[in-house]
């Protein structure tokens, strides 16, 4: 298999941090861990992220009845965050 070269300008340029705010979705858990509500509440105050979405990513453990559960657990946890933001509940889908 061979795969193409890269001059070194080009893949230096790439390598480069973003100039502006980068665009992302949070795939999360949320409702599993701490962790992860951290990051759905540090994305939205960073001026560095704007924030294009948020999917409820499934769990399955002593939390929840199975990975459906733990979703909608995860989907409910998200809008609860947002809502005490005071931020608008959009944007927020099962993952």
């Amino acid at each position: 298999m061979s795969f193409p070269t890269i001059d070194r300008t080009a893949l230096l340029r790439c390598l480069e941090p973003p100039a502006g705010p980068v665009s992302m979705v949070l795939d999360s858990d949320t409702y599993n861990e701490i962790d992860d509500q951290f990051a759905v509440v540090y994305s939205l105050l960073s001026d560095r992220l704007t924030v294009e979405a948020f999917y409820a990513a499934p769990f399955f453990n002593s939390r929840s009845s199975g990975p459906g559960d733990g979703m909608q657990k995860s989907y409910e946890e998200i809008v609860r965050l947002l809502e005490r933001m005071g931020r608008p509940i959009q944007n927020v889908y099962h993952g």
